[in-house]
């Protein structure tokens, strides 16, 4: 059990950072988030700020205890964030090496996914 629990926040602890690391620019609506969604990707305005607020609650979803059906909607949302992310960014541009970088938190969210219910079979 020690074993699960590490890894489960070890990876969890690193996919939550980056998803509010890639939360704060939007929420700020910094320019170059703004230009990226808005110009390069299409999406209007408003949905900038939307989509980094919606990250935020993801993320404190998967850290506050218990409320099970709670987290699995969190992690739901983000996969629904990143695979949009993939979707969008390969609908405007061709395929490059540089978006193998999207890997990273898929990775970290899967791992992060699989402990969790590790953990709750466990208890």
């Amino acid at each position: 059990m020690k074993k699960t629990n590490t890894i489960y926040w070890i990876f969890t602890g690193l996919f939550g950072a980056l998803m509010l690391f890639t939360a704060v620019p939007d929420i700020l609506k910094s320019a170059e988030a703004v230009t990226f969604m808005t110009e390069h990707l299409g999406y209007p305005l408003y949905f900038v700020a939307f989509i980094g607020w919606a990250k935020v609650l993801g993320v404190l979803a998967l850290f506050i205890p218990g409320y099970p059906r709670i987290k699995e909607w969190a992690y739901a949302g983000l996969a629904f964030d990143l695979v949009g992310a993939i979707f969008s960014i390969l609908s405007v541009e061709s395929f490059s090496a540089s978006m193998l970088f999207i890997l990273v938190p898929v990775v970290l969210g899967t791992v992060s996914y699989i402990y969790y219910h590790k953990r709750l079979i466990a208890a």
